[in-house]
């Protein structure tokens, strides 16, 4: 199960509790809890609704092996800074998650290296 103490916060966030970082890259980075209790540092690639889904859902890139995982993203209703995350559970969930990421994080970059040669 993921830790439901997750924070995102925007670079001048004066939290004392504060524990999420920036890459090098300049992303938000979190510390994930996996079900094992190990840990696992991402960065923060952007959260994205799909409507198929009626969800919104959040790329995270690991950095430890540049891995991209998806999950499903649940805002608190009562405080928009404090989130949870909850695993992909259809293969047809996350072809339509994966398809979305795609065209708006993958496609890009197919986009500009074009306009760019």
């Amino acid at each position: 199960m993921m830790d439901d103490n997750n924070h995102i916060h925007d670079h001048n966030c004066d939290h004392d509790h504060c524990d999420h970082g920036h890459t090098e890259e300049g992303l938000d980075s979190i510390v994930l809890t996996l079900e094992d209790d190990t840990e696992l540092e991402c960065g923060v690639l952007g959260i994205f609704e799909v409507p198929e889904e009626d969800r919104d859902y959040i790329a995270l890139v690991s950095m430890e092996d540049e891995q991209v995982l998806l999950y499903r993203y649940l805002e608190d209703q009562e405080d928009p800074e404090v989130f949870s995350l909850e695993s992909i559970e259809t293969d047809e969930e996350f072809d339509n998650v994966a398809g979305i990421f795609h065209e708006l994080f993958i496609g890009e970059e197919d986009g500009q290296s074009e306009s760019e040669s």
